[in-house]
């Protein structure tokens, strides 16, 4: 709605179908789906998808997909974010991760800022937490 192209990439076994309904292109190559990025969301590879033959091997997996600073050359000086926790040298980098790009460590500590000051409301608005005279 705001004009972003969205683009999704990863092995084929990853990547959810009909995401073109929604506006996403899907991509099978790195390369493809980073050139000219302004953001690039890394997301971790669960361990139970490497059991379950999701993907054939860590290794390959980041010998495939995984952003690093070669392939985040690319971009237009994207930021790199992730949601945590990294699987480094699986699907980042540690010199991304760590790197001038990054704003993982930000999104983090928003992340777990915003989500204390929920949950600290949650708690004061908690019929357990008033008293009763009784």
């Amino acid at each position: 709605m705001l004009g972003a192209e969205v683009r999704c990439c990863g092995p084929p076994t990853l990547v959810p179908p009909g995401l073109d309904r929604l506006g996403v292109r899907s991509l099978l190559h790195i390369a493809e789906a980073l050139e000219g990025a302004e953001a690039v969301m890394v997301l971790r590879i669960q361990h139970e998808r490497m059991h379950a033959s999701y993907i054939p091997t860590e290794r390959e997996y980041y010998r495939e997909f995984g952003v690093t600073s070669e392939r985040l050359a690319l971009t237009d000086s994207a930021i790199v974010l992730h949601p945590g926790p990294l699987n480094r040298g699986v699907e980042i980098s540690s010199e991304v991760a760590d790197g001038p790009q990054s704003v993982i460590l930000d999104q983090v500590r928003n992340g777990v800022a915003v989500r204390m000051a929920v949950l600290a409301e949650i708690a004061r608005s908690s019929p357990r937490s008033h008293k009763t005279d009784g």
